[in-house]
């Protein structure tokens, strides 16, 4: 039995809606010498089956194996022409293209000046939305005509599609370089993480600066600043120069709400630039300004005219409810922030195939700070075993790294000494494998590591040791970060002060927003 994950066409069909089956009922219907097709019996199999079973298809009697192969591929292409036609589906860039595709049949039939009036309109529409690779596409075919058509109307006609054909090239060459500095950055991150010494940050800094391509600010459209202020993003993260995030990010959402039409022509850029600017806020501690960013997001996001599809509805879950739990972390309200569990774990369930595993584990990190917040250290344990338990997972080190470390305090909080001795042992064997940890993380290990040899009346001093030790690194470049992790400092707080690790951060975050 081959899994549902593997098959595409078996996933296409799941992720169908009622009204998107109808529809290709409906499409395949349209004649009659269709409806008994096979692939249509093939469609309805599978719409009935819960998991992926090539026995059950080829016991139905519809195919012979030899068969299945060619009737899938045919059905995933006919799934796909009825989802084109679905007006869900019809954006600017979809419809764009496709009078782009009636203007190159036109050509194909010698009707030259119908083409054009076409390829003109088109253009107009795909240079006013920001769509300068399908408007170089369509100054190239209007020149191809043009060589074999020659409209008297402008006389100057070829001058001008050569100087259109020239500045959609250069800006898409533009938006090319910029769009690749940005993904090398971000490869960069996740490959080797965040820069950790001053020769990490001297290379990551000439890296960048050789490959930011030459501007002029007023040269550049959106697409290009887009582009742009990802690029500056990603290097700021790469930097842990979080007060840079927070500007490129506020750059980059701005830039939607100057050009409110390309919210909804590029939702997933626009979503995704609130996340990061959310992120950012949420490492420089800016609560009010975080819930204003959060509010304004969610407003749009549930507004009629934003579009909706399963791509966006996955994205939506996964930003908004992973920032609402940042929320309570930087409030310290994690009591009022238990009701979301429940949604996230049915939201998991419900975008798992469109949800990749390491975003769920870090939904499963935070769930496990949630309950660690609010001092129930066996639920907590439970989610961060999720993590450490998962041996398939490719996922950053770092947040393994503090899964385990995480893990090592709610043992030792629960009281659960047998099993912090096993924890300790693993967590090693782990951390061996590791190329570089934090000065925190070794801090961390080295105080639970002696645990046993503390008596009760040392262990306050030993914690004062800890913090003394600890402070040191909150305003470190190279090392702060550690504690958007793990609020460690407050922990030990908690500890020193003799009161709950909540009310400690609620103080904390008052005092921020005085």
């Amino acid at each position: 039995m081959t899994n549902t994950h593997k098959d595409a066409l078996f996933v296409l069909v799941n992720s169908l809606s009622k009204s998107e089956k109808r529809q290709f009922k409906l499409y395949v219907g349209r004649l009659g010498v269709n409806t008994d097709a096979k692939f249509l019996a093939l469609f309805n199999l599978l719409d009935k089956l819960k998991d992926y079973d090539e026995k059950a298809i080829l016991e139905s009697g519809i195919v012979k194996k030899a068969q299945l192969s060619n009737l899938k591929a045919h059905l995933y292409k006919q799934i796909l022409v009825s989802l084109r036609l679905n007006p869900v589906n019809q954006n600017i860039r979809v419809q764009i293209r496709e009078q782009l595709d009636f203007a190159t049949i036109l050509y194909q039939k010698g009707l030259y000046k119908q083409s054009l009036k076409i390829l003109e309109k088109a253009k107009a529409i795909a240079i006013e939305n920001e769509e300068k690779n399908i408007a170089y596409e369509i100054v190239e075919l209007e020149k191809i005509i043009e060589t074999q058509y020659i409209t008297r109307s402008i006389p100057d006609r070829a001058d001008e599609l050569a100087l259109q054909a020239k500045k959609l090239s250069e800006l898409n060459v533009m938006t090319s370089k910029l769009s690749n500095l940005s993904l090398q950055l971000y490869g960069m991150m996740l490959k080797v993480g965040y820069v950790r010494s001053d020769e990490d940050y001297q290379t990551v800094k000439r890296y960048f600066e050789k490959h930011l391509p030459k501007y002029r600010m007023e040269n550049l459209g959106f697409r290009e600043k887009l582009w742009l202020y990802k690029a500056h993003l990603w290097y700021s993260f790469l930097i842990q120069d979080f007060l840079s995030c927070y500007k490129y990010a506020s750059k980059w959402v701005d830039l939607f709400y100057d050009h409110k039409n390309m919210i909804y022509l590029n939702p997933v850029f626009f979503l995704k630039g609130n996340h990061y600017l959310l992120e950012s806020l949420f490492y420089v501690k800016y609560s009010s300004q975080f819930k204003e960013i959060l509010e304004k997001m969610e407003k749009v996001v549930k507004s009629d005219e934003f579009p909706k599809n399963d791509n966006i509805s996955s994205l939506t879950f996964l930003y908004i409810n992973s920032n609402k739990l940042n929320l309570h972390f930087m409030e310290g309200t994690f009591d009022k922030g238990l009701y979301l569990v429940k949604i996230i774990e049915y939201g998991i369930g419900k975008h798992k195939d469109r949800i990749d595993e390491h975003h769920i584990m870090i939904f499963y990190y935070k769930i496990a700070c949630l309950y660690f917040g609010i001092g129930d250290n066996r639920t907590c344990i439970l989610y961060l075993k999720k993590i450490i338990n998962n041996k398939n997972l490719k996922m950053r080190e770092d947040l393994m790294c503090f899964a385990r470390v995480l893990s090592l305090v709610a043992h030792y909080e629960a009281g659960m000494d047998y099993h912090l001795e096993v924890q300790l042992k693993s967590t090693y064997k782990f951390l061996l494998k590791m190329n570089d940890l934090h000065a925190v993380q070794k801090e961390m290990i080295k105080f639970l590591r002696n645990l046993g040899n503390i008596y009760p009346h040392e262990l306050r001093n030993e914690f004062q040791k800890l913090y003394d030790e600890l402070k040191k690194y909150e305003d470190h470049p190279y090392e702060k970060r550690a504690f958007l992790y793990l609020d460690i400092i407050s922990w030990l707080e908690s500890h020193l002060q003799n009161r709950p690790v909540a009310e400690i951060i609620r103080e904390k975050a008052l005092a921020l927003t005085r």
